[in-house]
């Protein structure tokens, strides 16, 4: 009999682990980590401008791992905020705007050679799954610490 927990977490760990190979390959040729990957790909998203909370909330990433990306990324030229204001929208510049561009590019190809044998029904029946079982993992989780 198959084990199905063996199966499923050392899935999404091998899922986990190469996408995060290929957000450091991808941006090691631009002096940055994988973290920048989502904070740019996010702020490409939200270009009137995203606040670190904000970006804290929505890649899952902690405070100071978010502090750190942004001010890489404003050294290097590709945000603006004000350092001196608590929590300032940050906004890419015309470079990370193209940077951002690149990534979103990389993203689709990744994500079109993951799922390549599958149609656009399996697809999209995949990543409904995915968040389903996300979403009732994470009820699973809140239910189990109440307790």
């Amino acid at each position: 009999m198959e084990d199905l927990f063996e199966r499923f977490t050392l899935s999404i760990l091998k899922l986990n682990k190469l996408v995060q190979r290929i957000k450091v390959y991808e941006m090691k040729k631009f002096g940055l980590k994988s973290v920048h990957v989502m904070c740019l790909y996010y702020m490409n998203n939200h270009r009137e401008g995203v606040t670190a909370g904000e970006l804290v909330k929505i890649t899952l990433e902690d405070k100071a791992a978010i502090s750190r990306a942004l001010a890489t990324m404003r050294e290097k030229g590709y945000v603006e905020y004000d350092p001196a204001s608590h929590n300032a929208a940050a906004k890419l510049t015309p470079e990370g705007i193209k940077l951002a561009e690149y990534i979103v590019g990389r993203a689709s190809s990744a994500v079109n050679a993951g799922s390549a044998d599958f149609s656009d029904e399996q697809r999209d029946f995949f990543y409904k799954s995915l968040v389903t079982i996300s979403d009732n993992l994470e009820n699973y989780y809140d239910n189990l610490s109440k307790k």
